[in-house]
């Protein structure tokens, strides 16, 4: 596994790549967005992988892999329950970016989605962290798949300079 902040051993795919090797797995993702009292966005939520999965210890946007014939929506919020404890609201998840990662255990497909309306309280139901931050992330280390989310975050809200550490 790589070193904290190293991103040694993943790298963004071609899209010839993309084409061979391995079949990626689709993996919905949530930019959990909280507003300020003017409707701005305030902060952006990531939460820790819990111990004994891949890249424990790591911060990430929360999600998980959807199921088959599930949709992107309904496996988010799915997702966002059994781990975070919250209901999205009907509508509540938009559809913004994806991105193809290759890991050394997976390829994955990511589906990157804001979600600015929820319900219920958050329960770190695997044992992760969460944290509210904002650029540049102040928690460390950051997954590499959640550096072009952050790049992207970046961009939309015209932030120069490092968005992580490390």
């Amino acid at each position: 596994m790589p070193e904290a902040g190293s991103d040694a051993g993943v790298r963004r795919l071609t899209a010839e790549e993309a084409q061979a090797g391995r079949v990626p797995v689709d993996v919905a993702v949530g930019v959990l967005v909280r507003r300020d009292a003017a409707g701005g966005d305030e902060a952006f939520l990531l939460t820790s992988r819990p111990e004994g999965k891949v890249w424990a210890g790591y911060w990430e946007f929360p999600g998980g892999k959807l199921e088959a014939g599930e949709s992107v929506e309904a496996a988010l919020a799915r997702e966002l329950h059994e781990e975070l404890g919250i209901d999205v609201a009907a509508g509540g998840v938009q559809r913004w970016r994806e991105q193809l990662m290759d890991y050394p255990h997976a390829r994955v497909r990511l589906h990157f989605c804001k979600v600015y309306d929820w319900r219920g309280t958050f329960e770190m139901r695997e044992g992760q962290s969460m944290a509210w931050q904002r650029l540049p992330v102040e928690v460390v280390p950051v997954l590499p798949g959640t550096v072009p989310v952050l790049e992207w975050l970046a961009e939309e809200r015209g932030f120069s300079g490092a968005t992580h550490r490390g």
